[in-house]
């Protein structure tokens, strides 16, 4: 992929490492999404870091994920329920202790938003399925 003229090839990088980092944070922090920041990544390596970018391609973790993507837009099932259930706990969190229930309401209404966008991508095929090929070279 080719970078934005005005753009420094390190600037994508060090933005492709700083998501790459907050993605690898969401494995373990429970309301901080993995999949989007590792997409992010993904974006910023191919156009900063060829390296980067296909040491990302061929993880075992993060690479099936960024193919399927880049194939199709896709995303598995798994990841949708997993980011579905973190909004709903995240949802009730924020009722529970929100000073204002509007607040809440308006957090809630953008986690719905994203969460029906999310369930409307599609999910990989066995042909389009980044664990039922090889890492791109």
């Amino acid at each position: 992929m080719k970078p934005h003229p005005l753009i420094p090839r390190w600037a994508y990088v060090v933005f492709a490492w700083a998501m790459l980092a907050l993605g690898v944070i969401g494995i373990v922090l429970p309301g901080l999404p993995t999949t989007p920041f590792v997409l992010l990544a993904a974006w910023a390596a191919a156009r900063g870091s060829k390296r980067l970018h296909d040491w990302m391609h061929a993880n075992a973790t993060f690479g099936p994920m960024i193919r399927d993507w880049e194939a199709s837009g896709a995303v598995s099932r798994r990841a949708k329920w997993a980011a579905t259930i973190t909004m709903l706990a995240c949802a009730a969190i924020m009722f529970l202790t929100a000073p204002k229930w509007w607040m809440a309401a308006i957090g809630t209404a953008i986690m719905t938003l994203t969460g029906t966008w999310l369930w409307l991508r599609p999910e990989p095929t066995a042909r389009t399925s980044g664990e039922a090929r090889p890492p791109s070279s």
